[in-house]
């Protein structure tokens, strides 16, 4: 029997695994949640004899149940392939007292590779399966790694089009850098005047616009996301953290059945949300701690009970994380009330009308998997510092706001349990501010030459994603305002 897949704002909307990946975001603004979470079927031991696309099967065709065998070992394949510079695609390291899952050894150097590898597969399945001969238009909103990862990941594949809207001064130089050489006759990148949230806001406004869907299917298109609001960039993230607990228990580090904690850098809730899944799956997960920065409205939604977006944003040296609105809560959230459609459309409209929403006891109760912590830029740039000179080992702010929040964690609470720290992306898309961190002496202002000093000071070789940007020509020069964002999209599209 096929695993179905019911909108978070109304349970009758119910679609397969396929049909929600096409879709990406419910027609009632909703968020396509599996109708239950499936339970690991294979033993701790049996895991531990397979490798990272092995472990991607097994969970994956829990979720996927549309899939046949063939169709998803052909996506798993063609994911996870010689793109990636390390043998087990997500290797651990260890340093001072957590382990570092590194998930940045793809071709855009960020984590979102572990997911936009292979979501351009599921959703080219997904059309075939469902006999869709649109073209499929894929829009995304990026705080910095999605956008690169999705354009790297949708370049050139046949039938799609991809549009990419980033915050214009939003993100790292070399995040924009990646994005703006992005070559591929179906991509498009367009910076916006505002921050991630009017980015996002405007992609979402977009996806809810049924008159603009009826002029797009009038003209052969209709619209996907790459995203982690689809629900086919979400689960595969679901397999590092399997990974990673097998990866311990397979170099006897842990024990069986041993609980460990995850600490997760943490913007748009999708990374520590499949953490969750992976969890209750039965994945032996003491603690979820949300790390945020000094935009900290997921620390103070934990603490509180009240999620409020009216604030200051605050751009800071983790740009990813730069977000007031955390789409995926709200998956969370669906799940913490119970499954009541109802009750969460409800505080999401509060959440767009007022800015704010506040939870039931009976919600926060059912929360307690999850704990927040926060960093401020300051507090990042030490941790940097400290754990360079005490171990040599080269983070990425992203990463290094996590690693404070662990520390503090561990501090206070005296818990020792064996923690794994999710290393979101390469110290060298953030080199500057790294370097800042780490050196003594002049910082040269070239991209390419402070990288350059990184390998020089981390030890480790420079990335062939950094290496390419040298002498890339810059492609995509559009700017625009957030009001004027639906008007691109008609103008690239053609359907004015």
């Amino acid at each position: 029997m096929n695993l179905m897949y019911s909108s978070t704002r109304n349970h009758n909307s119910r679609v397969t695994a396929s049909q929600a990946i096409l879709q990406g975001l419910s027609r009632d603004g909703g968020l396509y949640v599996p109708e239950r979470i499936p339970a690991l079927n294979k033993t701790l031991d049996e895991m531990a004899r397979l490798d990272y696309k092995g472990l991607a099967y097994e969970i994956l065709k829990l979720f996927l149940t549309d899939y046949t065998e063939e169709e998803l070992k052909y996506c798993i394949e063609s994911a996870y392939d010689d793109k990636f510079d390390t043998p087990v695609i997500a290797p651990l390291s260890r340093v001072g007292h957590a382990y570092y899952l590194e998930l940045f050894h793809g071709a855009t150097i960020a984590f979102k590779d572990m997911a936009l590898s292979i979501l351009p597969h599921l959703l080219k399945t997904a059309a075939k399966k469902n006999n869709i001969n649109d073209e499929i238009i894929i829009l995304t909103a990026t705080s910095g790694d999605t956008g690169k990862a999705a354009l790297a990941g949708f370049a050139d594949v046949k039938g799609t089009q991809i549009i990419v809207f980033y915050p214009k001064n939003g993100v790292s130089p070399i995040q924009e850098k990646q994005m703006v050489t992005q070559k591929g006759s179906n991509t498009h990148v367009i910076g916006v005047h505002g921050n991630f949230d009017d980015t996002q806001s405007g992609v979402k406004a977009i996806f809810n616009n049924r008159e603009l869907a009826d002029r797009m299917k009038e003209n052969g298109y209709r619209f996907s996301s790459a995203n982690s609001i689809n629900i086919g960039r979400l689960l595969p993230q679901i397999v590092y953290y399997v990974h990673a607990y097998v990866s311990l228990y397979r170099d006897g580090r842990i024990s069986k059945d041993e609980k460990i904690n995850f600490v997760v850098p943490t913007g748009n809730f999708g990374n520590i949300l499949a953490g969750y899944y992976a969890k209750s799956m039965g994945l032996p997960i003491n603690k979820l701690i949300c790390a945020s920065n000094e935009n900290k409205v997921l620390f103070d939604f934990f603490t509180t009970g009240i999620y409020d977006r009216n604030r200051e944003f605050i751009l800071t040296t983790s740009p990813s994380m730069d977000i007031l609105i955390s789409s995926n809560l709200e998956r969370l959230i669906y799940h913490a009330s119970g499954k009541d459609d109802a009750w969460t459309a409800g505080l999401m409209k509060s959440l767009a009308e007022k800015g704010r929403y506040e939870v039931t006891q009976k919600m926060r109760d059912n929360m307690q998997d999850f704990l927040g912590g926060y960093a401020s830029m300051s507090d990042t740039q030490e941790i940097i510092r400290k754990t360079y000179t005490e171990h040599g080992y080269v983070m990425d702010p992203h990463t290094a706001v996590a690693a404070h929040v662990y520390e503090k964690y561990r501090n206070e609470t005296k818990d020792c349990s064996q923690t794994v720290i999710i290393s979101t992306a390469s110290p060298y898309k953030f080199s500057e501010c790294v370097l800042e961190a780490v050196h003594v002496g002049g910082i040269p202002s070239d991209d390419y030459e402070q990288a350059a000093l990184m390998e020089k000071i981390s030890g480790t070789g420079m990335p062939r994603a950094i290496k390419e940007l040298r002498n890339a020509q810059i492609l995509h020069k559009k700017v625009c305002k957030a009001d004027k964002m639906q008007a691109e999209v008609e103008e690239i599209l053609k359907i004015i």
